[in-house]
């Protein structure tokens, strides 16, 4: 079997917003990562319902949620969340990320980051953050620093999971005019 081009494989898919029938898949994708990876630190898969819950904690904030599919397959999703529930982090978000094991390296993480900021851009947030499970991780910091995020630093050994201490990368960037300008639009001094 001949593999597909990178152009022909890009062109094929499609970014979209998640629907209740995509959760199946979406707790499938999460749950290979929560059980064989250090991407996240969950330790035990959340169910369908449980994902399908958090959907609509996302949805309630008015965050966008979108899936990756090409040829009726969901390949990732990926999500934005508050990044602290203390008010003053209103105007900042966290990324989530997620690619189905053998989806790597086909530009599907690039395309759903690129949209998530995209979608991101057009509420009030001004701020996006990074929080990556394993400094090890170089794809997702590599896709991170792609689409404009600076590395802020590393908090060393801040999980365990899977028999290891794990490190957390934190990175950053800015949303539409960042910190330029306060919420209301007038220049920040």
């Amino acid at each position: 079997m001949n593999p597909v081009p990178q152009a022909d494989t890009a062109a094929a898919l499609r970014i979209r917003d998640a629907h209740t029938e995509d959760f199946p898949a979406i707790q499938a994708i999460y749950a290979h990562h929560v059980l064989h990876g250090l991407a996240t630190f969950e330790e035990v898969p959340p169910s369908v319902d449980e994902m399908r819950a958090r959907h609509a904690g996302i949805l309630a904030l008015g965050l966008p949620y979108l899936v990756a599919e090409r040829a009726g397959r969901l390949l990732g999703y990926c999500y934005a969340s508050s990044f602290r529930p203390r008010p003053a982090y209103r105007h900042t978000v966290e990324n989530s990320v997620y690619l189905a094991h053998d989806a790597a390296g086909q530009g599907v993480g690039t395309a759903l980051l690129a949209q998530l900021i995209e979608r991101c851009e057009q509420g009030p947030w001004r701020q996006m953050i990074a929080v990556i499970g394993n400094s090890a991780n170089l794809g997702s910091i590599g896709l991170h620093r792609k689409l404009g995020f600076e590395m802020i630093g590393t908090l060393p050994g801040t999980g365990y999971k899977l028999g290891r201490w794990v490190d957390t990368v934190l990175m950053q960037r800015a949303l539409g005019p960042g910190r330029r300008t306060h919420p209301d639009g007038s220049p920040a001094g």
